[in-house]
């Protein structure tokens, strides 16, 4: 019922090389997804695509969760952020909740997914562009230099659908 676990197609992905406005980039995005896929890792930007299979969905929660990279380990730490979220709540006052709103901003301007529940619509991100990303990890809220993993759990009906890791670097 709901969201296809692991059902998304990364259309385009990440940014292997630093590009000279900016100085964030994403160093990878994985999804659990079955079915090998190629990935363009030539492109600036994301792009994701989520198709429904069982609609309308009326009840969504995300947990988020974001690592910052430990030096000298091999492995992530918590930074920041560790919490979930009532999506169809959120989404009917965004100003319900400060960090939430910050996260989702990140995707705003960018998404389908600007509207409260029921979705009927397949989901989708098109393009986020990594000058974004840096601007609100540099000049809305300051994060300090590093490596992150920024990572989703999607779930519909109270069951876990999908997970999404998206690995960055700022310097």
């Amino acid at each position: 019922m709901g969201i296809n676990q692991c059902g998304f197609v990364v259309l385009l992905a990440l940014s292997i090389s630093v590009v000279e406005i900016s100085k964030f980039e994403f160093t990878n995005i994985i999804c659990n997804y079955l079915d090998k896929k190629s990935v363009n890792r030539s492109y600036k930007y994301v792009s994701i695509k989520e198709k429904l299979f069982k609609t309308p969905i009326t009840k969504v929660k995300i947990n988020g969760v974001i690592l910052e990279r430990f030096n000298g380990y091999n492995g992530y730490r918590p930074f920041m952020v560790n919490m979930t979220v009532d999506a169809c709540r959120f989404l009917n006052n965004t100003k319900s909740n400060r960090i939430a709103s910050y996260l989702y901003d990140f995707i705003r301007p960018f998404t389908n997914m600007n509207h409260n529940c029921p979705y009927d619509h397949d989901l989708l991100i098109e393009k986020l562009p990594i000058h974004f990303v840096y601007h609100q990890v540099t000049n809305v809220l300051p994060v300090p230099e590093g490596g992150y993993l920024y990572e989703t759990n999607w779930m519909a009906y109270d069951i876990r659908r999908a997970v999404i890791k998206v690995y960055g670097t700022i310097s």
